[in-house]
């Protein structure tokens, strides 16, 4: 049976013996048409042995059920006499629900067998590579007899980086069989009920704090439902314990993460991988020791934050050992506090909850500090290929995908800025394995990072060759070459940018290159816990205002006001759409999107009837967001920063100021302890333990 796991080899393609999930395939009709299909599969009959099923966080710690044998811990100096030491201690627990990814455009792939045995396969998939790798295995072929191209996605989301696998094969081994193209799709509620999900998380902490909430030591521990088989999920729980603390120095700390095997759908990557996971921890814990010690949410975060990058190394160090060498929280924070008003609307909003019975305000303010780089090092690389035609024209192709993110649209313009031309003259091709190969995902948000470098190299390698012929006509140096306003400047004379590649060209100098780029400075031991994962941060910060139904728990978010920290934004529109979106999705996670599965483990939440994304007019009725300005402190293409999945933690605001709108029903003995998603139900019931 072919094995499609991203890594692990437990993911048969098909059912073999076992099916561990409700909703698991167990076999493949192939037919000519999509209703000839669906008629064959109402024909079968499947003989099943009902077995014990572990469904629950609980019902796999019961039985011991659980990934990588003993949990994963990470220490820095010793948090338990730290806590013992402290004057007060803090500790509790959230459940955080998983999420669906509801693309767009559902799961499909599209096999074209091809003379001497080769196939090529059409994929909408983020990771190009992997759906090589794992047809060529199936099939038992070389990669190079595989080329798999993604012209665009209709939205990721990280659901497509391993789960596209199955249908890629599946595809592939019968066109193998047949000598025919074949397709396949999901429907929504097939791709509902076999795919993975955002991995939803238990975490319980504990924490020594002074008079002034700072911590002094504190213990986390994560559990975490990753499903039946192993996919992503040690990757994605070991960035949630890298997020464990978010932008807090603490300096003594221990996180301990379960990675629970469970008989339902093998949860994957979605937006963040892990880090909203716990950096949400992280906040309620900040949330829960302002409410203990009566002080101020936001003057807690402050005492915790990092040190500035002035300070000494030992209070801008991780509890992993890496230097944050380019915290800007302290300043944007404070910016943002008074842009969104702040200290003011926290009084107005006392004051109206005094005279308001029924409706509750809250509000609250979220930082984030987001690690951009992929934990696991060799995948922080890229190529790409660059071709500058004779009539000027620029063609390229890199290994990053387009999933309605901007990708394509920013390297074009990192390669319109590099030859001097306008956009207009730059085509990028669809992604295409047998024109750059071994691409890491397009996720981690490193996309612009890595495929922006890789390209910006190659478009160099060419200009530098146009800019040594053209300085030798001229007898100068070829740095004193430029390349601008569609022209080629040299010598005092201007000269077209299709002119000088047809000159180029005439006098057989190469226009094509390719590029490569891999991420510096990085290093990481996952077991040990230590090391610098991270290239660098991506910071932002959130006030979000909300309002609450005390006699139904129904809830809307207001007003956000979001500062967020791009770089020198390759594409301000582009980054502005990503803020706006991502903390959209989050909000949806952490209010409305609820998975249900019943006591048979069958997903019972499986089409937009049951299962509510955030809709256009759930977003907040004041939305402003602006970008922080400053360059990147390192270098990065053109010095920006990543800005794909850091925008969704922002959300956290939301959840933490309906929490303040549940304390404001009560007295401020009980904290209200909300869980994700925070859905009127869970309000209501949070609001009643207030009451």
């Amino acid at each position: 049976m072919p094995d499609v796991s991203p890594a692990a080899h437990d993911e048969p393609l098909l059912a073999d013996g076992t099916v561990h999930h409700v909703g698991q395939p167990v076999f493949v009709v192939a037919a000519d048409s999509h209703l000839a299909a669906r008629r064959a599969v109402r024909l079968a009959r499947l003989e099943i042995a009902e077995a014990p099923a572990i469904l629950t966080l609980d019902d796999a710690l019961a039985a011991g059920s659980r990934f990588e044998g003993a949990p994963r811990v990470w220490t820095c100096g010793d948090a338990s006499a730290a806590i013992a030491a402290a004057p007060h201690l803090v500790e509790g627990a959230i459940e955080i629900g998983g999420q669906e990814h509801f693309y767009l455009e559902g799961q499909a792939a599209l096999a074209l067998p091809q003379e001497g045995g080769e196939m090529v396969i059409h994929a909408s998939s983020q990771h190009p590579t992997e759906i090589q790798h794992k047809v060529a295995e199936a099939l038992g072929l070389p990669m190079a007899a595989v080329r798999v191209e993604v012209r665009r996605m209709g939205g990721g989301f990280g659901g497509k980086e391993s789960q596209g696998n199955a249908l890629a094969v599946a595809c592939a081994v019968i066109a193998r069989i047949t000598g025919r193209p074949v397709r396949m799709r999901y429907d929504r509620d097939d791709d509902f009920a076999i795919t993975g999900k955002r991995h939803d998380f238990r975490i319980r902490y504990r924490a020594g704090v002074d008079a002034q909430g700072r911590i002094l030591g504190a213990e986390v521990t994560h559990h975490a439902r990753c499903g039946w088989s192993a996919d992503l999920s040690a990757p994605v729980c070991d960035r949630a314990m890298l997020h464990a603390t978010n932008a807090y120095h603490i300096p003594a700390f221990r996180v301990e993460s379960h990675r629970l095997r469970t008989n339902t759908q093998s949860n994957t990557a979605f937006r963040g991988f892990g880090g909203p996971q716990g950096m949400l921890g992280a906040e309620r814990m900040m949330d829960h020791i302002a409410h203990r010690l009566g002080l101020d949410p936001l003057a807690v975060r402050r005492v915790n934050f990092h040190a500035a990058p002035t300070a000494p190394a030992l209070r801008r160090t991780t509890f992993y050992g890496m230097e944050v060498q380019d915290f800007v929280l302290h300043d944007l924070v404070d910016r943002l506090a008074e842009t969104s008003r702040l200290a003011a609307r926290r009084a107005e909003i006392d004051a109206w909850n005094r005279d308001s019975p029924v409706l509750k305000r809250g509000l609250a303010l979220a930082p984030v500090q987001f690690g951009i780089s992929f934990t696991l090092t060799h995948l922080n690389q890229a190529g790409a290929l660059v071709h500058v035609y004779q009539d000027g024209s620029i063609a390229m192709n890199h290994g990053g995908t387009e999933m309605g993110q901007g990708l394509f649209q920013k390297v074009a313009q990192v390669a319109a800025e590099a030859f001097g031309v306008g956009i207009e003259a730059v085509r990028i091709t669809a992604t295409d394995t047998a024109k750059v190969p071994n691409t890491s995902a397009t996720a981690a948000s490193s996309g612009s990072d890595l495929n922006g470098m890789a390209v910006l190299a190659a478009c160099e390698e060419i200009r530098g060759r146009m800019a040594a012929f053209v300085a030798a006509e001229h007898q100068t140096d070829p740095a004193r070459v430029v390349f601008a306003d569609g022209h080629v400047h040299a010598g005092g004379a201007a000269y077209p940018f299709a002119e000088v590649a047809r000159r180029a060209w005439m006098a057989r100098i190469s226009l094509s290159a390719t590029g490569f780029y891999r991420t510096p400075d990085i290093h990481w031991d996952r077991i040990a816990g230590r090391g610098r994962p991270f290239y660098y941060f991506a910071y932002g910060a959130a006030v979000a205002e909300v309002v609450i139904d005390t006699l139904t728990g129904e809830n809307r978010c207001l007003a956000a006001h979001i500062l967020h920290d791009c770089g020198a934004s390759l594409n301000p529109a582009l980054d502005m759409g990503q803020i706006e979106g991502g903390f959209v999705q989050g909000m949806g996670w952490l209010t409305t999107e609820e998975l249900v599965w019943d006591s048979a483990g069958r997903l019972r939440t499986h089409a937009p009837s049951t299962y509510k994304i955030p809709a256009c007019a759930d977003r907040p009725r004041v939305f402003e967001v602006d970008l922080w300005e400053g360059a990147n402190a390192l270098p990065t293409i053109r010095r920006s920063k990543a800005v794909g999945e850091p925008p969704l933690m922002l959300a956290n605001a939301v959840f933490l100021a309906l929490s303040d709108a549940v304390a404001a029903c009560g007295d401020g003995t009980v904290y209200p302890a909300l869980d994700a998603p925070a859905t009127p139900e869970r309000v209501l019931a949070a609001v009643a333990r207030q009451r």
